[in-house]
C-alpha cells in the first residue's frame, strides 16, 4: 500500500531543511550543487538521513524535491553578474585551484547534473548556457575578496 504524503509533513521538512541546512551554504549554485548530490543517480530519489529519521523518507524525498526546484529557478534567474559572484564563491569554498575547476567544469559539464529532473526544458537550457557564460568570464575577472551573502537568506 502506497503512502500519500500530505502537504503539512513535507512544509515542516522543507521549513527544516532550510532552516537547519541551506542556511549554512554560502549561495544559491552552492546550494544547487548540494541538492544536486542528494539525488540518487539511477532513480532520481533524493535521500537525507537527518529529515528522514525526523519526518520519514517519503516526506523527506519530497521536500528536497521541491527545495531543489526552487533553488534551481532561482539559480537559472540570476543575472550574469550575480552567478559570476556565486560561482566564484562556490569554487573558492572547494579549495581546489580555481584553474582546475574551471578546466574541470568545462570538460566534465557537472553542472549538468545539477538540473532537477522534470523542469521546463527552455529554464534547463538557460542555466547551462548561463552557466557556460560565468565560465567564460570568471577568468579574466581581477582576484578580489569576496562579499559573501547572508546565510540566512535561503535562495541567494
Amino acid at each position: 500500500m502506497k503512502t500519500v504524503l500530505t502537504i503539512v509533513p513535507v512544509q515542516e521538512a522543507y521549513d527544516d531543511f532550510l532552516r537547519r541546512t541551506l542556511a549554512k551554504i554560502p549561495c544559491g549554485l552552492a546550494r544547487l550543487i548540494y541538492l544536486a548530490s542528494m539525488r540518487d543517480y539511477n532513480t532520481g530519489k533524493y535521500r537525507h538521513d537527518g529529515l528522514a529519521a525526523r519526518f520519514s523518507a517519503e516526506t523527506a524525498g519530497e521536500a528536497l524535491e521541491m527545495v531543489h526546484r526552487e533553488i534551481f529557478y532561482a539559480v537559472a534567474a540570476l543575472p550574469l553578474s550575480e552567478l559570476v559572484r556565486q560561482m566564484q564563491i562556490y569554487f573558492e569554498s572547494s579549495h581546489e585551484a580555481q584553474a582546475d575547476l574551471l578546466r574541470a567544469w568545462r570538460r566534465l559539464e557537472p553542472y549538468r547534473i545539477a538540473i532537477p529532473l522534470g523542469v521546463n526544458a527552455t529554464a534547463a537550457a538557460l542555466f547551462i548556457s548561463n552557466v557556460k557564460l560565468a565560465l567564460a568570464v570568471l577568468p579574466r575577472l581581477p582576484e578580489q575578496p569576496l562579499s559573501r551573502p547572508s546565510a540566512a537568506s535561503p535562495l541567494r
